[in-house]
């Protein structure tokens, strides 16, 4: 049996890096908590975290207000710093599929966001109904507005789908540069 392989390095896809002073006081976002999610579960899906663990970061994740927060969660999980050579082998089709991962986390984020509260909503609607005594009566549907609401934010995620990657992909592009400027103007390891 082969050793799994490790987590990529998310620090990347984060909307600024956690790891650097100046941003890790700056307020997170849910996109940087589904990357940590995204941490977490492939390390429990890895084994390297148990069920209790998991469950305790995630919860810390899901309450995170800073990108600071964020980070302390996935330390034992991903090298600290990259490796020497982790963005001059960055393609442009490597920061394509980046950009499509972001994209997907982000659909799965607009799904639950819709799923979760649209079911509660029914469940409630359905309990309600049953709760006078004379079986299912049923009265306005209202959980077909939180449907409406939840599921606006899913439709624009699906319909804009090129752009969302585009951006992302410009934004992976001068985050490589500006790693690369960094790296070109620090001085030699003496």
């Amino acid at each position: 049996m082969t050793p799994a392989s490790p987590s990529p390095v998310p620090w990347g896809e984060f909307t600024q890096d956690p790891r650097r002073p100046e941003t890790a006081p700056l307020r997170a976002s849910d996109r940087d908590r589904d990357v940590v999610h995204g941490v977490l579960a492939e390390g429990y899906a890895e084994g390297r975290l148990t069920k209790d663990e998991y469950d305790d970061r995630s919860g810390r994740t899901t309450a995170a207000k800073t990108l600071g927060d964020l980070r302390t969660l996935i330390l034992d999980l991903v090298p600290d710093r990259p490796a020497a050579d982790a963005w001059p082998a960055g393609t442009s089709d490597d920061l394509h599929r980046r950009a499509v991962r972001s994209w997907e986390s982000r659909r799965r984020h607009a799904l639950t966001s819709l799923l979760i509260p649209s079911l509660v909503c029914w469940v409630i609607w359905l309990a309600a109904g049953w709760g006078q005594g004379a079986g299912f009566q049923p009265q306005f549907p209202w959980p077909l507005f939180v449907m409406l609401g939840t599921g606006a934010n899913l439709i624009r995620v699906l319909v804009h789908r090129e752009d969302m990657v585009a951006e992302e992909q410009r934004r992976l592009e001068r985050q490589q540069r500006r790693a690369l400027e960094g790296r070109d103007h620090r001085p030699e390891d003496r």
